[in-house]
């Protein structure tokens, strides 16, 4: 098990000395340069804090299979606030770290097109930096919250996450890393009395099963389920107290799903097909995401490709949806939810 618990205060004079971080060369890069185009809407922000969850490999066929009995406390969720379980994957690749950056920066894959360039899905040290491999400076929903004076933390279950505190030594206040999951959240229900905007969390019981024993399996389902609790121990403490539960929205979804040994083909409807929702005071609770967004289309059995004049919701949206929860701006150049206008309440 590997454990790392590390804040930007000591982290940051570490890595311009070039020392360590989770025994991988460290390279200090400076955050990309805040946008200086105004906020869309002048109002309050309609979340204090936002917290993103995504669980590593979980398939909508098991969240499907399994229901209501046996994951309370996602279709809880679900009832709570706004979702679907039709979004999806980036087009690319179906595959984690590649997904998972394009949460946090709202871009595609393919560097060529604009896209964030992480390509692989291990520890690797070169590229070290998404910059690199998107061979310019690159913004996230880190840098965004960090330039407007917030601060954020990211729990991740992979020590292949690490790649985003080397991209963003100085915009994310605090790293955790930890393999044992239940550990994990123990540490992030710990941090939640500190006064943070932006929180990830990634969690992998799912993915794990489904590399050792198949997608939909038995030990696979039994993973699910486990994330299921996982899920319910996070909500319950956010909500365990009164005014953080008003000020707190939180956002889940998965980086892919999977099918029989894998979830590499991209081609495939149950590696691109995942979940998304919202729960939360700026939330209505028990809608469907499409029903309620017009400029969204569910896209049916459909990959579907970028571009699409009604684009399906993708887990790419994550970074702008924050931001636009917490009232900023959207990452700089990102493409997913640009203009923030995925809604999670209906129309006045």
């Amino acid at each position: 098990m590997l454990r790392r618990t590390s804040l930007v205060s000591s982290l940051t004079a570490a890595l311009v000395s070039g020392s360590l971080l989770l025994g991988t060369p460290a390279c200090a890069v400076v955050p990309s340069e805040p946008s200086d185009a105004p906020r869309q809407v002048a109002r309050k922000a309609d979340s204090e804090s936002v917290l993103a969850i995504s669980i590593d490999g979980m398939s909508v066929a098991a969240v499907r299979k399994l229901g209501k009995k046996q994951l309370p406390n996602l279709y809880r969720f679900m009832k709570a606030g706004a979702s679907t379980m039709n979004a999806r994957t980036e087009r690319e690749m179906t595959v984690t770290l590649p997904n998972h950056t394009g949460m946090v920066t709202g871009r595609r894959i393919e560097a060529a097109t604009g896209g964030h360039g992480v390509t692989w899905n291990d520890n690797r040290l070169v590229p070290n930096t998404v910059q690199a491999a998107a061979g310019h400076e690159l913004g996230s929903v880190f840098t965004a919250v960090d330039a407007a004076g917030g601060s954020t933390a990211l729990f991740a279950a992979k020590t292949k996450f690490t790649l985003w505190q080397r991209s963003w030594p100085d915009a994310i206040d605090r790293t955790t890393v930890d393999e044992d999951n239940a550990a994990l959240v123990d540490e992030l229900v710990a941090d939640l009395d500190e006064d943070r905007d932006f929180r990830f969390l990634h969690l992998s019981p799912p993915d794990v099963a489904g590399h050792a024993h198949g997608w939909m399996s038995k030990p696979y389902l039994r993973a699910v389920r486990r994330a299921d609790a996982l899920v319910g121990r996070v909500v319950a403490a956010v909500n365990s107290d009164p005014v953080r539960k008003a000020g707190t929205t939180i956002l889940l979804t998965s980086d892919h799903g999977g099918h029989g040994p894998s979830h590499d083909n991209a081609r495939v409807l149950d590696n691109y097909r995942i979940v998304f929702m919202a729960r939360g005071s700026a939330v209505d609770k028990g809608v469907d995401l499409y029903a309620i967004n017009p400029t969204y289309k569910d896209p049916g059995t459909r990959r579907t490709s970028y571009g699409a004049r009604r684009p399906p919701v993708r887990n790419g949206m994550i970074a702008n949806l924050a931001l636009d929860l917490l009232d900023l701006p959207p990452v700089e150049d990102s493409e997913f939810d640009v203009l923030q206008d995925l809604r999670l309440t209906t129309a006045p």
